[in-house]
């Protein structure tokens, strides 16, 4: 019986580990997210060519966050980071309506790849505290993420800037992605 108890202590606070992909369109604020989780401030960032990496401790969780860079000719390198991704974080500016569907299409261009079935989707709606930012509703039928019926995702409003909803996407994240194994 103590044994059966220890085990089960054991399993509730052990520290899990995730693999999370972190991708958007430049100047989504990936950079500004991973930085504001790891460090809790906010740094001066430049274009991201190449990658981030980060592993940030919340909870009983290790999130390894590979935030890759989101320029257009960088793109297609994200595949090369797809392999055992267990969570994909995607980032929109929610105040680039003139790239909302440039965004849509990247999206889920990176969703049929075969490597990303399994993966659990969390979209961060940043820069929700800028006056034109678009609604949450509306970002959700202009990535078209209702028709993701085979993938568990959610949509988190965010400000990278002041922290406001990337703990709550954080807490979905580590409830919705399985704990098995690839």
């Amino acid at each position: 019986m103590g044994s059966a108890l220890s085990r089960l202590v054991k399993m509730m606070f052990a520290r899990r580990e995730m693999r999370i992909l972190m991708v958007g369109l430049d100047a989504a604020g990936k950079t500004t997210i991973l930085y504001k989780l790891k460090l809790g401030e906010v740094i001066t960032t430049i274009p991201t060519i190449g990658f981030n990496v980060e592993t940030v401790d919340y909870k009983n969780v290790s999130f390894t966050v590979w935030d890759v860079g989101g320029q257009d000719k960088i793109r297609p390198l994200w595949r090369h980071y797809f392999q055992n991704t267990q969570g994909l974080i995607f980032v929109v500016d929610s105040n680039d309506k003139e790239r909302i569907l440039e965004a849509r299409d990247e999206l889920h261009r990176m969703l049929s790849e075969a490597e990303l079935q399994g993966a659990t989707l969390l979209v961060f709606a940043n820069k929700q505290d800028l006056p034109n930012a678009m609604s949450i509703s509306e970002i959700t039928d202009k990535l078209g993420l209702h028709a993701l019926r085979q993938r568990r995702w959610y949509i988190q409003s965010a400000c990278a800037t002041s922290g406001e909803g990337l703990y709550e996407g954080l807490d979905w994240l580590s409830s919705n992605i399985s704990n098995k194994p690839k």
